[in-house]
């Protein structure tokens, strides 16, 4: 079944296939695309549709509406309360591989983000091989800042330990596309509502280029952070995550509290008036 027969499968994503390239759109668009575990799935899908075709040879990721996304769905997370840690080993497991499914895949993976790019979504960007970001793109992990650990410890592989502490630590969720670029995030900025359009012709130049080239050489240029053991330290990050979510922080209570009592917005006005303003 072709990728555009299966759109009307999927409700929190939309596909576009142009030529040999693959425009995944994230889709909730009234809840800035979070990162719900309906669309961690349904990305699975799509990824394992496109990896599945030959004729699609490379895949760019974008947001609709004012945002790339906001990052894994805290609301969600708030409501349905997980506890434990086997509930909270499955959550991180689909988050994790669902990011990482962008850096694995054989084929060229571009995002193409505009607006708000945080948490989950920042990690999401970083597990491409290609981001373009829009003149205005705010770029950050606020995980710490309301008691929460990193996912998938990304940022210190694509920039310097100073700024990756600094950026993690400080639970930083305001750095600009200009800035985003200068310390290595991204790949290149670009005028504002053009991001899209930049990223789709990276995609369909590679995508011109023999396909078995491009995968085995983006396998050598992957090779090099598996030798510096890329892969053991990020499953080293995610059992630490595991021990934050499962004990859960007085920090990340506090916050959830909030939100299922006065909503999310509420939730995100106490944790910002815990420190000061940059």
């Amino acid at each position: 079944m072709s990728i555009s027969e299966t759109q009307s499968a999927f409700e929190n994503i939309r596909l576009d296939r142009r030529g040999h390239v693959l425009h995944i759109e994230l889709s909730r668009p009234e809840r800035l695309n979070a990162l719900s575990r309906a669309t961690l799935l349904e990305l699975n899908r799509a990824m394992d549709e496109a990896e599945g075709d030959a004729n699609i040879r490379a895949i760019v990721i974008s947001g609709a509406g004012r945002a790339f996304s906001s990052g894994f769905d805290l609301k969600d997370q708030a409501q349905e309360q997980p506890s434990g840690a086997e509930v909270w080993r499955r959550r991180l497991a689909l988050s994790f591989n669902t990011t990482m499914r962008f850096w694995r895949c054989p084929k060229p993976t571009v995002a193409a983000v505009h607006g708000a790019c945080l948490a989950g979504a920042f990690e999401l960007a970083l597990a491409c091989d290609i981001t373009i970001a829009a003149e205005g793109a705010i770029f950050g992990e606020p995980e710490l800042k309301f008691g929460a650990g990193i996912v998938t410890m990304l940022l210190p592989w694509v920039t310097g330990p100073k700024q990756a502490k600094h950026t993690i630590l400080c639970g930083l969720d305001n750095i600009s596309a200009a800035e985003a670029l200068r310390l290595g995030f991204v790949s290149q900025v670009v005028p504002a509502g053009t991001h899209v359009e930049a990223a789709l012709r990276i995609a369909a130049d590679i995508a011109a280029i023999d396909p078995e080239l491009v995968m085995e050489t983006k396998k050598a240029i992957n090779r090099c952070y598996e030798i510096q053991g890329i892969e053991t330290a990020l499953k080293a990050a995610v059992d630490t995550d595991l021990l934050i979510e499962s004990h859960g922080s007085p920090d990340k209570k506090e916050f959830m509290t909030m939100a299922r009592q006065h909503g999310l917005k509420a939730a995100l006005a106490w944790r910002d008036s815990r420190f000061n303003s940059e």
